[in-house]
């Protein structure tokens, strides 16, 4: 049965801990050739994507700044593994049959394109995936906020966030087994409730900009192209 999108046009935000698969570190290939192959489901419905993909499973700025690292040099060192994760979604995409380009927002010529925004939304009309690296090229901003940000600048219909669990819970739901589940929540109730699905500027840039935020689960096998059909487990976070 094929599916129909209920978006045109959407940005994937993948932690950069979900490419580890069952390690504690590094790139699971085969972790990402799953996750690539999901993309390549929802990418064949005929909606437009973008990706961006965070560091934490080779460095968090955060993290080698509290051991010493000077903040804003940590965080430089955590743009550079989110750019070597881009790379290797890309790697499985082009090997799942999905042309891909990956854009650095720290210029990296010999590697990858430049971020430029009407060149991504040009790739996007081709039909590419398109994979943003580097965040958004300043220290002290999180994946989650670059996420936000290109979702707005490539006037994306709405936001995925690739998550280990099937939707925003009021605590972590494999450590509470109270914890609740929500089905959708408003921006406003994501930051009153200090829920942390993702960090409040985030939250603020989609708001502002009118960006619903699906969250889901990208353990369940296909279960991109199932949300971005209506179909799928997932919470919505948008203004009520």
């Amino acid at each position: 049965m094929s599916l129909t999108p209920k978006y045109r046009r959407v940005l994937v935000k993948v932690s950069g801990e979900a490419l580890m698969g069952d390690g504690q570190f590094g790139i699971d290939v085969a972790t990402v050739d799953r996750i690539a192959i999901d993309v390549a489901e929802a990418a064949a419905t005929g909606i437009q994507l973008c990706m961006v993909v965070g560091g934490g499973n080779i460095f968090r700025g955060l993290a080698g700044s509290a051991k010493g690292i000077d903040r804003a040099t940590a965080d430089y060192m955590g743009m550079l593994a989110t750019v070597m994760n881009a790379l290797a979604l890309q790697a499985g995409l082009e090997r799942a049959g999905v042309p891909s380009r990956v854009q650095s927002a720290i210029a990296m010529n010999n590697v990858c394109e430049p971020y430029i925004r009407r060149r991504a939304i040009r790739h996007m009309e081709k039909g590419r995936v398109v994979i943003f690296g580097a965040g958004t090229g300043n220290p002290f901003f999180t994946t989650d906020t670059a996420a936000a940000l290109r979702a707005a600048e490539m006037n994306c219909n709405a936001m995925m966030k690739a998550t280990q669990v099937d939707g925003v819970y009021s605590a972590d739901p494999k450590k509470d087994p109270n914890a609740v589940r929500y089905d959708s929540l408003s921006y406003h109730e994501v930051l009153a409730l200090d829920l942390k699905v993702m960090d409040a500027s985030a939250i603020s840039v989609s708001r502002e900009n009118g960006i619903p935020i699906l969250v889901f689960s990208l353990g369940d096998r296909g279960a991109l192209a199932q949300v971005l059909a209506g179909r799928g487990r997932a919470t919505i976070i948008e203004e009520k």
